[in-house]
């Protein structure tokens, strides 16, 4: 999975946590973090009184959910058996993101797909990874390729032979909403949750503010002292980013570097001039299939497509241009409205 380019920039809270302890009837803070879905995740929220009960084991269970539903790294999961050309009955985490997923690689013209699977696993990124490739064996890898190419969604669901789906672009943003759905339905109206470097904000922190968040600068080594691009100030909105620049491998003898995001119409990894697509949406499934989608895409067909549509996006694209050694930085206007001075 992707990617852990945003983290959670939570210093100002914890001093006012520490500062309201002393009072039982106080608004307090809670966090919990961890490593689940081969990466780390964090949430932090506010409540009275005392902590809410078991959320150690709903959280635990929730992330077994989402695996056994759709982990490409778990044999026994309804993908990986729909994979090897079993049928399977669909769980309502499966429902849901294959429906976000067709809305998505329909809205994207096919730049976002989870058929992508094969390729995925060609290019070495897969539970199966590999080291150097063959491009040969692309073109007729692309025929798997294609949402177009499935039977209707189904009670008892199967695969084409030959195609395998991928949902890792989208999993974790959904995994994140199904967190914050946890805790609004235990009453919570203030949280950040964070997964792999997706997240979902409500609400504001210990000083009545919105969450403050930073999304790092697109370079492949962390300068601690200088990491962020900019902070925003979320409150109920999701923002995922997508980049190129940290998740790659290089062809150990052709010298190629490889990188994470396939372009689904030539079957490559991306290699455009985008450095890395931050998005904010309503649901966290959203930004992280749309991040994912504007890095396959590009940077002029990703303008187009903003300047085209009337979906509840707001986006900041990184990007190189000819000629100039600073990356260059789009935003739309929503966007630039969040970034704090």
């Amino acid at each position: 999975m992707k990617k852990s380019l945003i983290k959670l920039f939570l210093g100002a809270t914890i001093l006012g946590l520490a500062l309201s302890c002393n009072d039982p009837n106080a608004l307090r803070q809670s966090t919990y973090e961890g490593y689940a879905q081969g990466t780390s995740f964090k949430l932090s929220y506010l409540h009275h009184g005392e902590d809410l009960p078991h959320i150690q084991q709903q959280l635990k269970e929730l992330f077994r959910d989402m695996d056994k539903s759709l982990s490409t790294y778990l044999e026994s999961s309804l993908i990986s058996k729909l994979n090897r050309g079993d049928t399977i009955m669909p769980d309502e985490i499966f429902g849901a993101v294959h429906q976000k997923s067709v809305e998505v690689w329909q809205n994207s013209q096919g730049f976002f797909d989870p058929t992508v699977g094969k390729l995925v696993r060609f290019w070495g990124f897969g539970p199966d990874a590999r080291r150097s490739v063959d491009t040969n064996q692309v073109d007729s890898i692309l025929q798997f390729v294609g949402l177009d190419k499935l039977p209707p969604f189904s009670n008892y669901w199967y695969l084409p032979a030959g195609v395998e789906l991928d949902y890792n672009a989208i999993a974790q943003g959904y995994t994140v909403d199904l967190i914050c759905e946890m805790l609004e339905s235990q009453g919570i109206k203030n949280y950040v949750v964070e997964v792999g470097g997706e997240m979902r904000c409500l609400g504001n922190n210990l000083k009545g503010k919105p969450w403050v968040i930073g999304v790092d600068k697109p370079v492949e080594e962390i300068d601690q002292q200088d990491r962020f691009q900019f902070l925003l100030g979320l409150d109920s909105l999701a923002l995922a980013t997508s980049g190129n620049y940290r998740k790659f491998w290089v062809d150990t003898i052709s010298g190629m570097r490889y990188a994470h995001t396939i372009n689904t119409q030539s079957g490559y990894p991306a290699k455009n001039r985008l450095l890395s697509a931050s998005v904010l949406a309503p649901t966290c499934m959203e930004a992280d299939a749309y991040a994912t989608a504007f890095m396959s895409m590009g940077l002029n067909r990703s303008l187009k497509f903003l300047a085209e549509t009337d979906l509840d996006l707001e986006v900041s694209l990184i990007y190189t241009e000819e000629g100039k050694e600073d990356w260059q930085v789009y935003q739309s206007e929503g966007f630039k409205a969040l970034i704090l001075n």
